[in-house]
């Protein structure tokens, strides 16, 4: 049985806007790919989803790092979770109704570790008691605004484990308490 594990970069306050953040130290991009190269798939919501959609083409100004990363996140199942959207890319599954249904089945028929990644899709999740863990990659930032790491109730968390990942991130993982 697969464990989906919602896990994003967030800023001290709690914030998860990407743009804001900056280009990653290369160690901490590396750490990455290493991830996604270790994972049996991802969920996403629609937005998570057309922000990493950038990975799927190719672009001429990449570094080694980056096309590194690009055919590891290429290579990934991915279920993008939207009503709005009518296809979705290459080694993409698109569920668009019997959501709790389709999650259960996908943890049921996979093993290793599921990432899930979107705020409001991780929240829908953890209400059905679907998220296995909490993985905030904490960066030494505060933004102010942007979309909140959690929506709507807090769910009850117990630390699992720390570590300080790359260029001053700490990562954070946390189980349902």
């Amino acid at each position: 049985m697969a464990r989906f594990v919602f896990e994003l970069n967030v800023s001290l306050d709690g914030y998860v806007d990407h743009q804001a953040f900056g280009p990653p130290d290369p160690l901490l991009f590396r750490h990455f790919t290493q991830q996604v190269r270790g994972l049996a798939g991802m969920v996403y919501g629609r937005g998570m989803y057309e922000v990493m959609r950038y990975w799927d083409d190719d672009r001429p100004e990449w570094d080694a790092d980056e096309r590194n990363y690009a055919a590891a996140w290429r290579g990934q199942p991915k279920w993008v979770v939207s009503r709005s959207l009518d296809s979705v890319g290459p080694n993409a599954t698109l569920v668009a109704d019997g959501v709790e249904a389709a999650m259960r089945q996908l943890k049921a028929g996979q093993d290793g570790e599921i990432e899930v990644a979107g705020p409001g899709l991780a929240q829908s999740l953890g209400e059905l008691g679907l998220i296995d863990a909490y993985r905030l990659y904490l960066h030494p930032v505060v933004l102010g605004h942007g979309k909140p790491f959690f929506v709507g109730p807090r769910p009850r968390l117990r630390l699992a484990a720390s570590d300080v990942v790359a260029g001053g991130v700490v990562r954070l993982s946390y189980v349902p308490a």
